[in-house]
């Protein structure tokens, strides 16, 4: 998985393609993720206590993850991995070879 939370990233292809947003939520068996500010959609929501009328509110709605590419120094960069002399594994941007 070369997204995890936390990450900022850019959307690459699709309707929302060159917005970018951080990741709020990451599903790893469905390979989606849901991105802060990108894919809005309607959901109608139940009357309750808090929101007596119910309706409808717009939610983020989960993107594909070969849509998304991360963002290191406000530029979209690929995801590698190396291997440190002391054996730990570390995530590195594949252009610039500066660890993430």
């Amino acid at each position: 998985m070369h997204i995890k939370k936390g990450m900022v990233v850019k959307v690459i292809s699709g309707n929302h393609k060159g917005q970018s947003g951080k990741i709020l939520n990451v599903f790893p068996k469905k390979m989606k993720a849901i991105v802060e500010g990108v894919n809005f959609r309607k959901r109608s929501v139940r009357p309750t206590q808090d929101n007596p009328s119910g309706g409808y509110v717009d939610r983020e709605a989960p993107l594909h993850l070969s849509n998304l590419m991360v963002l290191h120094n406000d530029q979209a960069t690929r995801i590698g991995y190396k291997k440190l002399e002391d054996g730990r594994k570390v995530r590195i941007s594949v252009k610039t070879k500066e660890e993430l």
